[in-house]
């Protein structure tokens, strides 16, 4: 292959260079790497910083979690019982302050691939910031998971090296799914669904086959350093799974078809408590008016007083998640009770601007479900002994409510066989997360899977108002992004007979958009958008 200058690709006319870029793209064109040869090299980098990223990510939760709900709360237990409460209360007036002095917590995923086309400009310190706030509030107990600000990590560092360097568009998207491929690697120690992950959720079909090399190598290195930094032990110990008989396959199918109700409420639940925050649901107005740093301090108070008599929703919950796969003795009801609560849990924590993923809090809810349907099936009779434990159906629960509610069937397969390691659980895995996936594609058919890939890692996808607006700027989502878009709708555009007949829709929307948004370029000929 003939050797090109790896800056082939100009960046968009709407962006400048950077001091940066200047100083380090001519000393990649004096040494003249290929493409090829420059994108693995970046991969390595990319794969390092992360997995180094994301270890400190981890023990700055242990560090919080440990002063706070042991140091702390040991200090005060004396007081009784009620003082749980205040730790996540605690946590949500240090993310309050943090987001009146702050404001932005940074770039998330659809921001990111928005910026791939030269749509947004991003800063290297808000990053840390936005790790630091998701370490107070999962250290203090919010009921999310560290697998967004993992991702976000390297995602971040990969996009700003990129931008850096002056790569195309292309590439820059390539090397931003190498930092999501290597922060989901590093954060579950499993780099096969990082960059399955990679592929599904952030590259979708814009990929090539040569572009797989970046994913895995950033994977790599990432998961080689969170090895040797956290071990080499996955995230579950599981059970040995047990097949009882050909028949129990059914049973699987009957646990995606719940899985897929308990996916579609999850995803409901966090667009609902989201629209409670911001005022829009009746009953909830009060909300809205109340200043967004005060948001945080009420859901961490809901988590904490919930926590008084069901202390597994506080923080990631990865502890009641090995009980349920150890096969520890839990009722049915309170699993029942867990699986509501938890949700509720999540999606206010999430609402209320607590800093977090909700990859994490999904697997609770898929142990939940499989372990309450697993101690079910026990209970008939003719069942008892041609069926598979409870633990069994709460691996296959995992795998099948995350792939529903992330729309990410290889990345929930290929999760659970790498914390297995057992072939045989993939067939019945199979069948869960196929059917569950399915049905939940079917209800919504007039969503994109894009955008809810993007919802899981914590973007605002719920656009409602006006509808008008909404219509007009359809086109736009993939491109702008739908955090972008919700801005956009926000700004009341008006309507046809209000602006001039030579303006279009695209120039009046430029006029609107955030400080941070550079405006998209004005076609010389008129366009309906």
């Amino acid at each position: 292959m003939r050797a090109t200058h790896p800056v082939d690709l100009p960046l968009p006319a709407s962006t400048t260079a950077t001091p940066q870029a200047s100083r380090l793209s001519p000393l990649f064109n004096r040494l003249h790497p290929s493409p090829e040869t420059l994108l693995l090299i970046l991969s390595l980098v990319i794969g390092g910083v992360t997995g180094a990223g994301v270890v400190t990510f981890h023990y700055l939760i242990n560090l919080i979690h440990s002063l706070m709900l042991e140091d702390f709360m040991g200090a005060i237990a004396s007081k009784g019982s009620w003082t749980l409460a205040c730790i996540p209360t605690l946590g949500g007036v240090v993310i309050g302050l943090m987001r009146w002095r702050f404001r932005d917590f940074g770039p998330n995923m659809s921001s990111l691939i928005a910026a791939t086309r030269g749509l947004q400009e991003l800063s290297p310190l808000k990053p840390i910031t936005k790790m630091v706030a998701a370490s107070v509030s999962l250290g203090t107990g919010a009921s999310l998971g560290p697998e967004a600000p993992s991702v976000e990590i390297g995602a971040n560092f990969g996009m700003l090296l990129a931008q850096v360097l002056q790569l195309s568009p292309e590439r820059q998207r390539l090397l931003l799914g190498a930092g999501a491929a290597a922060g989901l690697s590093a954060g579950f120690n499993a780099p096969i669904a990082g960059v399955f992950f990679a592929l599904e959720v952030v590259l979708g079909s814009t990929f090539a086959t040569s572009s797989v090399s970046v994913l895995l190598l950033s994977a790599v290195v990432s998961a080689l350093i969170a090895q040797i930094c956290l071990g080499a032990q996955p995230a579950f110990a599981l059970p040995v799974y047990d097949v009882r008989s050909p028949l129990e396959l059914p049973f699987y199918m009957g646990l995606g078809l719940l899985a897929s109700v308990v996916s579609l409420a999850y995803t409901e639940a966090i667009q609902l408590a989201d629209r409670c925050f911001q005022g829009k649901v009746q009953g909830f107005a009060w909300l809205g008016r109340l200043p967004r740093p005060v948001h945080p301090i009420i859901g961490g108070a809901c988590v904490g007083l919930v926590a008084l008599q069901l202390p597994q929703v506080l923080g990631v919950g990865y502890e009641t998640v090995q009980a349920m796969l150890q096969d520890v003795k839990f009722s049915l009801p309170l699993l029942l009770v867990l699986l509501f609560v938890k949700l509720a849990m999540t999606a206010i924590s999430l609402g209320s601007g607590l800093v977090g993923g909700i990859f994490a809090p999904a697997m609770f809810l898929g142990a939940s479900l499989g372990s309450a349907y697993g101690i079910f099936l026990a209970m008939v009779p003719a069942l008892g002994d041609h069926v598979a434990g409870p633990p069994a159906y709460a691996m296959v629960g995992m795998a099948a409510v995350l792939a529903g509610s992330a729309r990410a069937p290889l990345t929930a397969i290929l999760l659970m066989f790498e914390l297995t390691r057992d072939y045989r659980i993939v067939l019945p895995l199979m069948a869960a997360v196929g059917l569950s996936v399915w049905l939940v594609e079917c209800v919504n058919r007039r969503s994109t899977a894009h955008s809810l890939n993007l919802q899981q890692m914590g973007v605002d996808v719920a656009v409602n108002e006006p509808i008008a607006a909404r219509e007009q700027l359809q086109d736009w989502e993939d491109a702008l992004g739908d955090r972008i878009v919700t801005e956009l709708i926000s700004c009341q555009l008006p309507i046809d007979d209000e602006h001039k007949e030579d303006e279009s829709v695209l120039a009046i929307a430029n006029a609107h958009l955030p400080e941070n948004v550079k405006p998209l370029p004005v076609p010389e000929t008129k366009s309906a958008v």
